[in-house]
């Protein structure tokens, strides 16, 4: 109903009377103020008058209703321990491909080697349940394709100079702004789903908790909607990966890369390897040269420059 009652809204850009509201939605009136009432209460900016209602302003919260022909797909809660396990839950019981889970906050989000993610409310944390028909070999791609993507947004929408860092994170000024997890289940050669977790910090304050950390509110000098952000990422991304050959996307990264041809150290949960950052490879896998002159193929690991 609130989504109705917004649609009414948007569509006629004036004020409109609860009278024509209640008689669209056949609804008291007492309802229509009710929804009204609440919708406030959601941040979104509805003026209220002698003749009715006036939408002037949405709110930057990433609601289901607020993306469209997105909104069946669109999963928003105000907090969850983290959207990777609902994910995971929900890509096991069937969802749709390019169903996004979203938390307002998460009490348990994690990066890699089971750090933890800083989560708290003013960050824009999702998760994208994909069910692309590639083998597993390919499925790095995807992953790259999404750093990518969200490097080239913040270069070219925002004007702020994000790197990315094998293998997925996101930098300004060598200082963190976004993460990325990835979590994959096939059979036989062909993928089931891959689900990718993003953390951007957006209007939070990630600095007490990661000094080397920062957010575009910080970068920008003014609050960023969430929805926003999520509703273009999410459109370059589907663009990119339906009309892109994912066969050059690693490629296209690399322009963005900054540990390349640096001295930089590896941790996996095995093993700390150091050396020189020879290369990515064109399914994401990082040739690092060590000391010796030898070369080590790295898949999966948490990367530090040294230098």
């Amino acid at each position: 109903m609130k989504s109705q009652i917004l649609h009414i809204l948007e569509k006629n850009n004036r004020i409109v009377s609860g009278d024509t509201i209640s008689a669209a939605l056949e609804i008291s009136r007492v309802s229509v103020w009710k929804h009204i009432r609440e919708l406030q209460e959601l941040d979104y900016k509805i003026i209220v008058t002698p003749k009715g209602y006036q939408l002037v302003g949405t709110t930057g919260t990433p609601f289901p209703r607020e993306f469209s022909r997105r909104e069946a797909k669109v999963h928003y809660f105000p907090e969850l321990g983290s959207t990777m396990d609902t994910a995971r839950e929900m890509a096991g019981k069937g969802c749709p491909h390019f169903t996004v889970v979203v938390a307002g906050r998460q009490k348990n989000g994690r990066g890699r080697l089971k750090r933890e993610w800083c989560s708290l409310e003013g960050g824009l944390y999702f998760t994208l349940i994909l069910r692309p028909k590639i083998p597993p070999i390919f499925s790095a791609r995807l992953i790259f394709c999404a750093s990518l993507t969200l490097a080239n947004l913040l270069n070219k929408k925002f004007s702020v100079p994000a790197q990315v860092k094998w293998p997925n994170d996101i930098l300004v000024r060598g200082r963190k702004i976004s993460g990325m997890l990835s979590e994959m289940e096939a059979e036989g050669d062909r993928v089931t789903f891959i689900n990718i977790g993003i953390g951007i910090n957006v209007n939070n304050d990630p600095t007490f908790q990661a000094d080397r950390a920062i957010s575009l509110r910080e970068i920008l000098k003014e609050s960023v909607s969430r929805k926003e952000l999520l509703s273009m990422f999410l459109d370059a991304f589907e663009n990119r990966v339906k009309h892109t050959n994912l066969d050059h996307v690693v490629s296209e990264w690399k322009q963005y890369a900054t540990m390349l041809n640096r001295k930089i150290r590896i941790v996996t949960r095995d093993e700390v390897s150091e050396g020189l950052a020879k290369d990515v490879d064109e399914n994401g896998t990082l040739i690092l040269e060590l000391a010796d002159g030898s070369v080590k193929e790295i898949v999966h690991g948490d990367c530090f420059h040294l230098g």
